[in-house]
């Protein structure tokens, strides 16, 4: 039998079949530590290996306070960093599921190096699979009728043509806006004395963030709107965790470029708006 803590706190005596499928439903996370008899200390359950039956025994104790930071240190990746042991399919759901209903946990243990191509490929299927089926979706919607009479059979023809281009470029444009905004936001974190680690660590948060949140966007009502919203939420939660900064100074760095450009429509508008004045008073 295994004995899973949390912490220093016992989560109870499970079986094999139990403490995976644990893992596998949220019931645990990765950062919970695991003991069976004849280990010599305790282990992250990330490492879970197959073990086969043992009989129960009383656990050691946590020697202090060593046992718990030694563990909360090791980040052992979220579960889309080891596919090869879970099946990619498996990875890819596991983690989408931990960074939506858990951010907090889920960049609290996701890896701040590892190079950029793992989480740019996680987050061009969750993006690509939220955007192209969307898309499918609302010409689903046209060829049953949306377009009801012969007029607008060109309009409907030119939005076919441009959701199929769309479709097509769809990798392009997440693969860009990743870059970028990742860059204006570790740029913003700096300048609000948040970045305390590099801009890597600052890409895999928001490329996670992104693929995770990319599948909402196929709720039928407002799921842009939902999956943007809710990007925001995790980017400001996974920043926090994994750059270790407070997270007002994680809310400041998401918000700065919204509040930079709405500020400066604003500036344009008032700026127009003066000059047309002006020019109506002259005349």
């Amino acid at each position: 039998m295994i004995h899973v803590n949390r912490g220093a706190t016992s989560l109870g005596v499970f079986s094999e079949e139990e403490v995976r499928e644990g893992l596998r439903t949220g019931r645990f996370v990765p950062t919970d530590i695991w003991w069976r008899e004849g280990m010599a200390n305790w282990q992250p359950l990330s490492l879970f290996p197959e073990l086969g039956a043992v009989a129960p025994a009383a656990p050691p104790p946590q020697t202090g306070a060593s046992a718990t930071p030694e563990v909360a240190a090791s980040r052992t990746g979220l579960p889309w960093d080891h596919r090869q042991e879970r099946g990619f399919s498996n990875a890819f759901v596991e983690t989408l599921v931990i960074v939506l209903t858990k951010p907090g946990e889920a960049f609290t243990v996701m890896k701040r190096e590892g190079g950029l191509g793992e989480p740019l490929i996680y987050a061009l299927i969750g993006g690509c699979l939220g955007g192209i089926v969307s898309v499918l979706f609302s010409l689903g919607l046209q060829s049953v009728g949306l377009f009801a009479n012969r007029h607008d059979a060109f309009a409907a023809m030119t939005g076919m043509g441009g959701s199929a281009a769309f479709i097509v470029l769809v990798p392009l444009f997440i693969i860009i806006g990743l870059f970028i905004g990742s860059a204006i936001v570790h740029l913003c974190l700096m300048i609000v004395g948040g970045a305390n680690h590099s801009f890597e660590t600052t890409f895999r948060v928001i490329a996670f963030s992104q693929g995770s949140t990319g599948p909402l966007q196929m709720i039928p009502v407002c799921g842009g709107l939902i999956a943007g919203v809710w990007a925001l939420v995790c980017n400001c939660i996974g920043l926090a965790r994994a750059h270790e900064t407070d997270t007002g100074r994680a809310v400041v760095a998401v918000f700065l470029p919204l509040i930079v450009c709405c500020g400066g429509v604003l500036l344009i508008a008032f700026m127009f708006g003066g000059l047309a004045a002006w020019s109506t008073s002259q005349h």
